[in-house]
């Protein structure tokens, strides 16, 4: 029987997709310090959420420890 941790796997996607530059929020944005829903970025902005990324990550994975396991069993018998 293998276990296989998707905790970090799970929380890299959400993170992922919630940090998207534009997609919910962009900072900076261009006219203001946050903007939101204006599905738009910039180098800087791909920065910063790139940066925010990787610590909550960090935080998530490492610091809390979220683990999700998942058994893969054969058949019995």
């Amino acid at each position: 029987m293998t276990t296989t941790d998707w905790g970090p796997i799970i929380v890299a996607v959400v993170l992922f997709i919630l940090l998207s530059p534009g997609f919910l929020f962009q900072l900076p944005a261009r006219v203001r310090v946050v903007e939101f829903g204006n599905m738009g970025t910039s180098g800087f902005s791909i920065l910063v959420h790139a940066i925010l990324y990787f610590c909550l990550l960090t935080i998530a994975v490492v610091a809390i420890g979220v683990h999700v396991y998942a058994s893969k069993s054969g058949p019995v018998g």
